[in-house]
């Protein structure tokens, strides 16, 4: 099955550039309620993934409770535990099985490496449900 069925589009979706701050990183995942959320480059190109987690660790090893002294921390300063995994858009969804173990999403790119969108653990289970019933 194509997984462009599944695709949440860009349009559709919150994420961060890699020019933002630490402070703004904080504010788009508190608004949107994201615990993770991919990270884009000016061109839009898939750069990674950042959790809650990594900005909780980076604000305890830099000892910051003063959300002020965030705005002058560049996101891309920020240490990953790990970055999710992009795939193709001519994935299969078979292909995200895998990944879905350990991401909470896939982010697809196009083939200039351009985000599109993801595809959702919840849309990729709901898959692996349906075949299963069948």
């Amino acid at each position: 099955m194509n997984i462009l069925f599944f695709l949440k589009p860009k349009s559709e979706l919150a994420y961060i550039y890699d020019y933002h701050t630490l402070r703004q990183a904080l504010e788009i995942m508190e608004y949107h309620k994201y615990s993770s959320i991919p990270i884009l480059n000016r061109d839009g190109k898939y750069i990674g993934t950042i959790t809650e987690g990594d900005l909780l660790w980076t604000l305890k090893k830099l000892n910051l409770l003063n959300l002020k002294e965030a705005e002058d921390i560049s996101i891309m300063k920020i240490e990953r535990r790990l970055d999710y995994l992009s795939v193709s858009a001519e994935s299969a969804m078979e292909d995200l099985i895998g990944r879905a173990m350990e991401q909470n999403f896939v982010p697809v790119v196009d083939d200039r490496e351009h985000f599109i969108g993801i595809v959702t653990r919840r849309d990729i289970i709901g898959y692996c449900y349906q075949k299963m019933e069948k």
